[in-house]
């Protein structure tokens, strides 16, 4: 592995990981707040029970985090499994009335802290595309 790649793995890795440990046993009410913003931009969130989100979201953010540190996880994968993580913020922050400005994409100050999320999907990008890369690389070998 790549030096740029570890880097751009572990530094994401090493927050959603934490992340996701952090919110082990998360009490149902703050489950509930978190839910409310998560489904819109996953609408689906929005019918699981507050427990149920709350453990989708902890071991969700684990798995991500373990795929990005783990250096036998394939980089386009680990790059996917962020990209559907960082994604899914970012359409959160989108589609959440008062977190951008009129125009629907700069943020407000209360936009701010969730539009940084736009960073790892750029870093889930630079992951996809160094995995399919080296991919094609090989098969222009072979």
């Amino acid at each position: 592995m790549k030096l740029s790649n570890a880097i751009l793995r572990a530094v994401p890795g090493a927050f959603i990981l934490n992340s996701g440990i952090g919110k082990l046993g998360m009490d149902p009410q703050t489950a509930s707040a978190m839910q409310g913003m998560a489904a819109q931009g996953v609408p689906p969130l929005g019918k699981l029970t507050p427990e149920q989100f709350a453990k989708f979201l902890s071991y969700g953010e684990i798995a991500v985090g373990a795929s990005l540190l783990l250096p036998f996880v394939p980089t386009r994968l680990a790059g996917l499994a962020l990209a559907g993580f960082s994604g899914s913020l970012v359409a959160m922050y989108l589609r959440t009335p008062g977190m951008t400005e009129s125009d629907g994409v700069r943020p407000t100050q209360e936009g701010t802290a969730v539009a940084k999320d736009s960073w790892m999907l750029a870093i889930a990008a630079a992951l996809v595309l160094q995995g399919s890369s080296k991919g094609a690389k090989k098969s222009l070998e072979s």
